[in-house]
């Protein structure tokens, strides 16, 4: 999320999602009604889970829909809507039974067919949803993916709904991650209303977690009270959640210090070096999950994945990008260099994968492979690296084109894109000719995540989160493999020769995993991140 897949991470993904910027300063509710005020950014689209995978809409999307299971700040999953999901002996079918009592905020009920028609309605490429490709190992996906036929309403074969309380998955090819991954935001059910006015949902969502939708004021904030119907595990502390959209972290954190508002989950580049010993602010910084990465198009001319002269490129670009110093100097130590395509915090994690080297510091190594590649067909042209403005990426990539300059001797420069919404939807259109500034932010703790959700062919082309359009038909194959393998060892063996395959091709670059780091106003109590880097707003109060 993010886009989750995403972005988010980014986004996004999940987180999910692909990663999100900062979006206009307001001034924070009062503190005395125990209403928790967040620092966020304007959401790409309308809230609708499935058509959510950056973390602007992801923070909210969360509070207000719970799924058939929940993660602890450890990323643990516990069953939350569902009583038990039990698979078949080679985890092609899974048969889901529901909790009693669970109602969405408008006193409807939460049933078996809240959440098959729900991922269908994903699922169907008539519809259009980010999130499309979390649903493409569901038995009939391929069915509904030809648009120009389709209706929209048509259903997964996959999904068999037994009663009102239980439903069956049937699966094109074993799944064992998929307990887990509908634990994210676009597997989330949805109410009948949905279906009869689909865009003034969007702008009103109908959920059943643990807060409902009051108010969504674009570009200003987001108001959310607590659901006092709520059936599931989390514990709410707190009235409520407004997130107050910024357009620059800088003036947010100047607003915490000041205590208008409650928390932020991102430190500015000029706090980095001195927020942990600001006595006007709670600080928070341990290791995270978050993968920083940029893309470069995969069918772009000279930086083709699935070519020589591409991989030559893209190879000596990575060399020629001095990580240590970024998170030295630029992030003050509030960062890890990247060694892989997951997180440290990541079962599978690896530091000494075959070609982890091409995401080492090698300025002579990156100078003979840019020249073997200008061999092939010589390179005029100019690369631009583009973000949002209001992220505080700006440092970031300043340095990376110097240092790119600095050792290719080629005229990179920085594309600065306004804000967060601008930016994610000229990645959404394609219509970004260089370098982008991408991200993830796992939606479910699983190497899967990082690497389906963001390199196989069923996630690019706008049905998920491959928002360079990657595709190579042996990552597909060893992801596959992971997902059929019956022991957690053997799936990690997988992943790793997919990992191998993308340390060469480079369809994205890692730069380095975000630490989960954050600061909370003075008195607000119980201030924590989870395992998503993300403030627990359930727990914090005032």
């Amino acid at each position: 999320m993010k886009k989750k897949a995403l972005a988010a991470v980014a986004g996004i993904c999940a987180l999910g999602m692909m990663l999100g910027g900062c979006g206009s300063s307001g001034a924070s509710n009062s503190s005395g009604d125990n209403i928790i005020t967040a620092y966020n950014s304007e959401p790409q689209n309308s809230l609708i889970p499935g058509n959510t995978n950056e973390t602007g809409g992801g923070k909210v999307g969360q509070l207000l829909f719970s799924n058939l299971v929940a993660f602890n700040s450890k990323g643990e999953a516990e069953n939350e809507v569902a009583d038990s999901i039990t698979p078949n002996s080679d985890s092609t079918q899974y048969t889901i039974k529901l909790k009693d009592g669970w109602k969405f905020t408008d006193g409807t009920a939460v049933t078996a067919e809240s959440f098959t028609k729900a991922w269908s309605y994903v699922a169907n490429a008539k519809n259009a949803q980010k999130c499309s490709s979390f649903f493409s190992s569901i038995k009939g996906y391929d069915k509904l993916q030809d648009a120009n036929s389709l209706k929209g309403t048509e259903q997964l074969e996959g999904l068999k709904v037994k009663d009102d309380k239980t439903f069956t998955v049937d699966l094109s090819a074993p799944d064992s991650v998929f307990p887990i991954k509908v634990g994210y935001l676009a597997f989330a059910p949805l109410p009948e209303s949905f279906y009869k006015d689909t865009k003034a949902f969007g702008e009103k969502p109908v959920g059943n977690g643990p807060y409902k939708l009051d108010s969504w004021d674009h570009n200003k904030q987001i108001v959310l009270s607590k659901n006092a119907d709520y059936k599931g595990s989390q514990k709410i502390a707190n009235n409520g959640v407004t997130f107050k959209i910024y357009t620059s972290p800088d003036s947010a954190y100047a607003d915490v210090q000041a205590g208008n508002l409650d928390v932020m989950d991102t430190v500015p580049s000029s706090n980095t070096k001195t927020f942990q010993s600001d006595p006007d602010v709670e600080a928070y910084n341990k290791a995270g999950s978050l993968i920083q990465t940029f893309t470069i198009p995969a069918d772009l001319e000279h930086w083709k994945c699935d070519t020589e002269e591409g991989q030559l490129r893209r190879q000596a670009l990575s060399m020629a990008i001095n990580r240590e110093q970024i998170v030295s100097k630029v992030l003050n130590g509030i960062g890890t260099v990247a060694t892989d395509f997951t997180a440290p915090v990541i079962p599978g994690y690896s530091k000494d994968l075959k070609g982890s080297d091409n995401l080492k510091y090698n300025a002579s190594k990156a100078k003979e492979l840019w020249a073997k590649a200008n061999a092939i067909s010589q390179y005029d042209g100019k690369l631009t690296f583009s973000f949002n403005a209001d992220g505080g990426a700006q440092p970031i990539y300043e340095a990376i084109v110097n240092s790119v300059n600095n050792t290719l001797g080629i005229q990179a420069s920085v594309n600065a894109m306004p804000t967060f919404q601008e930016f994610r939807d000229a990645v959404s259109n394609r219509s970004i000719k260089g370098a982008f500034r991408t991200g993830w932010q796992p939606d479910y703790p699983s190497a899967e995540n990082y690497l389906y959700q963001l390199y196989d062919t069923d996630a690019a082309n706008g049905n998920g989160s491959n928002d360079g359009d990657y595709s190579n038909a042996d990552v597909d194959k060893y992801l596959a493999q992971a997902a059929a393998a019956t022991s957690d060892d053997k799936a990690i063996e997988y992943y790793h020769q997919a990992e191998e395959i993308l340390l060469q091709q480079l369809p994205a670059i890692p730069l380095y995993y975000s630490n989960a780091d954050g600061v909370a106003a003075k008195g607000v109590k119980n201030f924590a991140m989870d395992w998503q880097n993300q403030p627990i707003y359930e727990q914090m109060s005032k």
